[in-house]
């Protein structure tokens, strides 16, 4: 047996009767105990589990029927199995009605009673590891999916887990393609509002002019098309969670009833005039620079305070190192699974080349990228020949210095600029080393040498050189 079950517990006033049965059961490895009254098996089930009860339709005191009555209002879930010397078709259909399982007519073959028996076990079993996986996904709900292990990801895991169960507005800050959705999705699972809706909406994918609708709803006629009243996404989410994405995408005089709406949870559908009122946590996200934005007038100031009760801010892929090669075997396994592909690992200078490309568009380009490479693998590990070139994506990312911010240390910015430029050069020279040191004019050894001080990964000159001459000859 897969998992252990408890005791079967035998009700028969008959005492021949309850060690023969406990004879069949006890040969099958099952565990049994006797009792020989109605009355003592009410006691012990409120003391003890048992996976099941096989009980005689005809006790001394109360009856099977009356027990089994009892047994069924106080543990509903409790399967009873009703033997009987006196059988009927009714009673029969009476025992069936009242709740027994199954009904055996004395004698019955051992076969019988053990077939119905180790149903009740399949049942149990199912039963537990159906609770066991809820448990399990209430607990770490999609917090799993966050794989990596730099600090900034340890850091963002644990004030998951701190700020999740407070209800607290949180403010989720990062670039496209870095995880936001995942962080609500598990902020929203780790709180007391798990088992309520969790309604995510994407303030840039709607039109500007449906937006609001699509917030707050809309009344019968409010406008050309509107057939009927439509309820608002925040009513769809009363007692959950609301996640309004790309929430730095919305119109200003939506903002202000956003504003609104966050004072009191109060709101008026679109056309209406009635006050409606709701109660839901809203979790909010961009990719935006918030800041630039507000300097620029396109995002109040005074919902930026309402929405950062709690910020918490996602690391670009580029700034987590050794997490490429994590995430890289993280997705392989899922998706090979998935893609019935028999592909493992990865190969040394695939993982170099991975290490070696800036990721503009984070864990989102890192998934394709490996879902692309396992479509394209013919061998039984990733090579670097099914990996893109990286050159669209290198042109994406900015060659000049990265714009300062005006925080940390001169050293720290200079170093971040040094491995930016470093890294594009690379990538625009497939990795290289000769050729991109004499881009940067420097020698090849001073090259080598940044790279590691900066710990940059790169492809190996010989084994770059190696593949360049196979693929022309």
């Amino acid at each position: 047996m897969n998992l252990p079950l408890p005791p079967v517990l035998v009700v028969d006033d008959e005492k021949n009767m309850r060690l023969s049965l406990k004879t069949v059961l006890a040969d099958e490895g099952y565990a049994v105990r006797l009792v020989e009254s109605a009355e003592e098996a009410l006691t012990l089930l409120g003391r003890e589990d048992f996976f099941m009860v096989i009980t005689d339709a005809r006790l001394g005191g109360m009856n099977g029927y009356e027990f089994l009555a009892r047994t069924r209002a106080q543990w509903p879930d409790l399967p009873v199995l009703m033997i009987t010397a006196y059988a009927t078709p009714r009673l029969a259909v009476e025992a069936i009605k009242a709740g027994a399982i199954d009904y055996l007519a004395k004698p019955f073959a051992p076969e019988e009673l053990l077939h119905a028996v180790a149903r009740c076990g399949e049942r149990f079993r199912l039963l537990q590891e159906n609770a066991s996986l809820r448990a399990r996904a209430d607990e770490t709900c999609r917090l799993d999916q966050l794989v990596g292990e730099c600090s900034k990801i340890h850091e963002l895991r644990q004030m998951i887990q701190t700020v999740a169960p407070t209800g607290a507005r949180v403010l989720i800050l990062g670039e496209s393609g870095t995880g936001k959705e995942l962080v609500a999705g598990a902020l929203h699972g780790l709180s007391g509002r798990s088992q309520a809706n969790y309604v995510r909406l994407n303030c840039a994918a709607i039109p500007e002019t449906l937006l609001e609708s699509e917030l707050f709803g809309h009344e019968k006629g409010a406008f050309t098309g509107a057939m009927k009243q439509k309820p608002g996404r925040v009513e769809e989410a009363n007692g959950g969670t609301i996640f309004l994405d790309e929430i730095a995408d919305m119109s200003r005089p939506l903002q202000a009833k956003l504003l609104r709406f966050l004072e009191d949870g109060t709101f008026t559908r679109v056309g209406g005039t009635q006050e409606l009122h709701v109660d839901v946590r809203l979790l909010a996200a961009t990719n935006r620079d918030i800041i630039r934005a507000i300097s620029e007038n396109h995002f109040r100031e005074d919902l930026f305070h309402r929405l950062n009760v709690v910020q918490m801010r996602l690391p670009p892929l580029r700034e987590r190192d050794k997490d490429v090669l994590i995430l890289a075997e993280y997705f392989l396994r899922t998706l090979s699974v998935s893609m019935n592909k028999n592909i493992r690992s990865l190969s040394r200078a695939a993982c170099q080349k991975l290490m070696s490309h800036h990721w503009p568009g984070n864990v989102r380009e890192l998934r394709n990228v490996i879902e692309r490479a396992l479509i394209l693998e013919t061998t039984v590990e990733i090579q670097p020949s099914s990996l893109p070139d990286f050159q669209l994506e290198t042109r994406l990312h900015k060659i000049g210095l990265p714009k300062s911010t005006g925080q940390g240390a001169l050293d720290d910015m200079l170093a971040d600029a040094e491995r930016e430029l470093i890294n594009s050069v690379l990538e625009r020279n497939r990795f290289n080393l000769t050729r991109a040191a004499e881009q940067l004019k420097i020698s090849r050894h001073a090259l080598r040498y940044r790279m590691q001080r900066l710990n940059i990964s790169g492809a190996d000159e010989d084994s770059t050189a190696s593949s360049a001459e196979g693929k022309s000859s």
